[in-house]
């Protein structure tokens, strides 16, 4: 069992508040006093020893001087800059537009060698059409309000950026539920170009597709989206907001709920024909 992604960024804000906490007490300073070395109210201290307010670099500079621990300043801003990258809010990563969301992603998928995607909602934006991924992205900005709809640059820009499939030195495991080549997104060409793509896409040698039927016995319920890039970072898909991971012990457990999952699936010519039976129902 996977632990939530938003639970696991909030705990590693947590770490660095006890770390916090505990240097304060090891000085014998209470929390007033702490608040009158820092020059601020004694309740920003108690919210940032209860991980409730994230402590600025200032903050824990302050915080390290007047305990007399300076040393140990640079260390401490690295952890709490790291826990407050793993949870970004949407309205943050695309207030620069869409499109921009597509390209900043670029290098690092050239950097990487293994993909593994799990998606219970979405055909993965790798395997994505032009047409598919237009309804998708201009349904992300009316949802989010974004000022300017620049959805339709931003498919061709994830559409370019998946080309990245045919390139060597990537290998591409994917995980859909059956139930993805049902939703429908965008018209119904649309949807009959994304599923006729499907089944070319998955013909690489470099991807392997597999369908979880509605009808499998599972070894796990489906999950919220992630992706699992080589062994090093795991990105998880919510509502509101992006989830990055790098714990190797979290890493671990998002890995093993992929395997679970992909055992389940069907491959190849089995999973051509859910692809065709999709088709089929769009008539």
């Amino acid at each position: 069992m996977t632990t939530s992604p938003s639970s696991s960024a909030q705990a590693a804000r947590e770490i660095v508040a006890q770390r916090l906490r505990d240097l304060r007490r090891a000085a014998g300073l209470t929390v007033v006093e702490l608040a009158t070395g820092c020059g601020w109210h004694h309740a920003k201290t108690s919210r940032i020893e209860n991980a409730r307010t994230a402590p600025t670099a200032t903050d824990i500079r302050l915080w390290c001087r007047t305990l007399g621990v300076e040393e140990q300043a640079d260390g401490l801003i690295a952890q709490s800059l790291h826990a407050e990258s793993m949870y970004t809010e949407w309205r943050h990563r695309t207030r620069s537009g869409l499109k921009q969301l597509q390209d900043s992603a670029v290098t690092f998928f050239h950097q990487t060698e293994l993909f593994r995607v799990y998606s219970s909602s979405l055909v993965p934006g790798l395997l994505q059409t032009e047409g598919y991924a237009a309804a998708v992205l201009g349904m992300s900005a009316r949802f989010r309000d974004l000022p300017v709809d620049d959805s339709a640059e931003a498919a061709r820009a994830r559409v370019e950026r998946s080309r990245i499939i045919h390139e060597r030195g990537h290998r591409f495991v994917l995980l859909v539920e059956e139930a993805v080549l049902h939703y429908r997104i965008g018209d119904a060409d649309a949807m009959a170009a994304q599923l006729g793509h499907l089944l070319t896409a998955s013909a690489l040698p470099a991807v392997s597709l597999g369908i979880i039927p509605a009808v499998a016995h599972r070894e796990q319920w489906p999950r919220e989206t992630f992706h699992v890039y080589d062994d090093t970072l795991v990105s998880v898909e919510l509502i509101s907001a992006q989830v990055r991971i790098t714990q190797p012990s979290e890493i671990a457990l998002y890995a093993k709920a992929f395997e679970q999952m992909r055992r389940t699936a069907v491959y190849g010519a089995a999973a051509r024909a859910l692809v065709v039976k999709a088709i089929e129902a769009l008539a």
